[in-house]
């Protein structure tokens, strides 16, 4: 598989070589679909809180007498189904919403991802990614010099400067091939890997 290397200004005039098995796999949606939600079902939080009838606030007292009233019997304002009684299924803290998905399928996806990003064109190679400073305009420009919106650039190593330029980037992410998620990688437009981090894929899914 030949994949563009591209120059500071975003234009490219050669290819380099890279992993068969990594980079032109089939595209196989339904489990791209799975790690991608199972991603998003693992980050998920347990910080849901309803009350069920014990735990409602309410009186013991029968709201109105047995019969002939005309409507169905009561015994307390705390039923599930009277407005501001308790609910029959409470959302609870500890819920789980973590799913399952072998490493064997997790690595197969993320490959048939990149697979997919390099068919599409946006999958591209440099040589390196460095900044001088610390600075999110340095950054923002050499984004822009490159005709690049919205970019997950994947180093080998990420250096103070880069983490500090790219946190106020809404648009830009830094990250190492070991933190490169299928949630990220199939939100950006553009990927771009260093030679380095193509290298680290090749190893780690290889």
């Amino acid at each position: 598989m030949e994949l563009k290397l591209l120059d500071d200004h975003g234009q490219s005039s050669t290819t380099v070589g890279a992993s068969d098995t990594i980079f032109a796999r089939e595209f196989n949606e339904p489990l791209v679909h799975q790690i991608v939600i199972a991603y998003q079902a693992n980050a998920r939080s347990g910080n849901r809180k309803q009350k069920d009838r014990e735990e409602v606030r309410h009186s013991t007292k029968k709201p109105f007498r047995q019969k002939g009233t005309g409507r169905a019997r009561a015994g307390m304002t705390s039923s599930p189904l009277w407005r501001g009684g308790g609910k029959i299924f409470p959302n609870t803290p500890d819920e789980n919403f973590s799913q399952k998905v072998n490493r064997k399928m997790y690595r197969v996806g993320v490959c048939s991802i990149l697979s997919q990003l390099a068919r599409e064109d946006r999958l591209a190679v440099v040589d390196g990614f460095v900044l001088d400073a610390p600075k999110t305009k340095l950054l923002a420009q050499k984004v822009k010099g490159m005709g690049l919106e919205s970019v997950l650039v994947i180093v080998d190593s990420v250096d103070e400067n880069l983490y500090l330029a790219a946190r106020n980037l809404p648009n830009v992410a830094v990250v190492e091939p070991r933190h490169a998620n299928p949630m990220s990688l199939v939100h950006f437009d553009k990927v771009l890997v260093t030679r380095a981090a193509l290298a680290q894929f090749e190893e780690m899914l290889g």
